[in-house]
């Protein structure tokens, strides 16, 4: 699985770090596996869900963690998400944290009618939940996008709920089709790779996702490993859909193999 290999495709929650309210910390080896990655002349791109905070500050709190990492490389849903607004016209309800907000400064928000929902946290309330289930009902052609569609994600004090389980909520509730714009989006993943110059076979996605990053990436021809670290779970391995190309026990790890490939 380590041959042929141009560019890789790294999650970024779970596989360099592990989140949490102080942060988050690295994990081990990820921030020396991230600088051998560049020093190599691999392509690079680093593939979040992250929907906490603008890509500006995202970035800025990896590089305060030692990643040598720019916005320029980051793909992320926010900007994507802006580009379906401004190209169909729609104008949002958002249900995202508060430090989103400022990724949609430049999207008209007067008069929704569309719902834009990513991982709230804290702003995920009966009563926000509440607002943007009227929206939605009020509509005849309801339309809800979701920033992802995660179900859960690893804290540095342990597991939280992400935003596939407030998306299917809404969905259940209106009787609408989410438009997922993040993994495990085949427009996701196709734009990382667009972004690198690499085509899907000559590429490997890495991730803590057995759904979303693995079995996102390998439908779209990319081969696609699982590291045991960040939500990763013993239960994976028995996935009755989604089997990795390998398993790793780290990115460290993972970039040893590749390297050695070169």
């Amino acid at each position: 699985w380590a041959r042929a290999v141009r560019g890789l495709l790294l999650d970024v929650s779970g596989v360099l770090y592990d989140s949490g309210g102080d942060g988050g910390v690295p994990i081990a080896g990820s921030v020396e596996a991230v600088r051998r990655i560049k020093a190599s002349g691999l392509k690079l791109r680093f593939c979040t869900n992250e929907t906490q905070a603008t890509r500006e500050k995202f970035v800025k709190k990896l590089q305060g963690m030692g990643f040598d990492i720019s916005v320029a490389e980051v793909t992320a849903p926010a900007p994507a998400a802006c580009r379906i607004l401004k190209e169909r016209s729609l104008r949002p309800h958002l249900l995202v944290h508060n430090d989103l907000v400022p990724e949609f400064a430049e999207v008209d928000k007067t008069n929704p009618n569309c719902v834009v929902i990513g991982d709230a946290a804290e702003n995920f309330t009966y009563a926000n939940l509440n607002e943007a289930f009227r929206v939605l009902i009020g509509m005849e052609k309801p339309v809800l996008i979701s920033l992802g569609r995660g179900r859960y994600y690893k804290e540095t004090d342990g597991l939280k709920l992400d935003v596939g389980a407030y998306m299917k909520a809404l969905e259940y509730a209106c009787d609408v089709q989410a438009e997922v714009v993040g993994k495990p989006a085949k427009m996701f993943f196709e734009s990382a790779l667009a972004e690198m110059g690499v085509p899907p076979q000559q590429a490997i996605m890495i991730g803590d996702d057995i759904v979303n990053d693995v079995g996102g990436a390998q439908r779209c021809g990319i081969r696609a490993l699982q590291v045991r670290t960040g939500k990763y779970r013993p239960c994976d391995e028995n996935h009755p859909h989604v089997k990795p190309d390998a398993y790793v026990n780290n990115l460290a790890e993972a970039v040893d193999i590749i390297l050695q490939q070169l």
